[in-house]
């Protein structure tokens, strides 16, 4: 492993981290006033690992919805990750073994995605193992110490700032895009595309509409799809 690509990646992962404390310490405080476990909340950042579904799952757990019903909602919620997995595996170097990759696919969420795919470190813009490792490792760290912040601290915190967590998460990938924006204008095209055709699923009448997690994914494809169209692999990270 080269050290400095991972220190590197730890470096270039501590914004998601600081981002993501406060939404973590939302999913503990939210798990424990429904009346699960700590250990279920434990759990559940240390093996899924995906802010939403995770949301989603402790309210459809509240609500007492069967495990089959769970299961199917957070798949769909997260099929996107599909997406980004087929596409961030085109940035690593092509030496990368298979086990390596596997273990990579596991800390790919919206932001440690949008941050790989937007950064370069040699002129063949290939990213290293070491240094994806390094920045989903120091997310994936703050993720589980702000859930277990939440579940054991959560309740001793002002209602205010309980109810304030709940957008930092948008306000974070809102400071990791605009960056990226600025600088490529591929990335803005596709960026605009997909929110355009996520208002356009969700606000026209007479365009059918579906779950949250389906109209993310229509979106995206959307937006990849012309990004594809419009530029050439080569170009989209210029």
């Amino acid at each position: 492993m080269k050290k400095s690509f991972f220190i590197e990646g730890i470096k270039q992962g501590l914004p998601i981290a600081l981002g993501y404390i406060p939404i973590a310490i939302a999913f503990g405080i939210l798990t424990a006033s429904e009346g699960l476990s700590y250990l279920t909340g434990m759990l559940m950042s240390l093996t899924v690992f995906a802010g939403a579904s995770q949301f989603v799952a402790v309210n459809l757990m509240s609500l007492g919805a069967a495990s089959g019903e769970i299961i199917l909602t957070t798949f769909i919620l997260n099929f996107r990750h599909f997406l980004m997995s087929a596409s961030l595996s085109q940035r690593l170097e092509e030496s990368t073994p298979k086990l390596s990759r596997s273990i990579l696919s596991f800390g790919i969420t919206d932001e440690t995605f949008s941050l790989a795919s937007v950064t370069n470190l040699d002129d063949n813009k290939k990213l290293s193992f070491s240094f994806l490792l390094g920045l989903m490792l120091v997310s994936f760290t703050a993720w589980n110490a702000g859930t277990w912040v939440g579940l054991f601290m959560g309740n001793i915190l002002p209602d205010i700032l309980q109810n304030s967590m709940g957008i930092a998460l948008y306000v974070m990938f809102i400071g990791l895009l605009v960056p990226a924006l600025k600088s490529s204008i591929p990335i803005a095209v596709v960026a605009l595309t997909a929110m355009l055709a996520h208002s356009a699923i969700t606000f026209v009448p007479w365009i059918p509409s579906f779950s949250t997690g389906w109209n993310i994914i229509l979106s995206t494809m959307v937006g990849a799809f012309l990004g594809t169209i419009l530029f050439p692999k080569e170009d989209l990270h210029e």
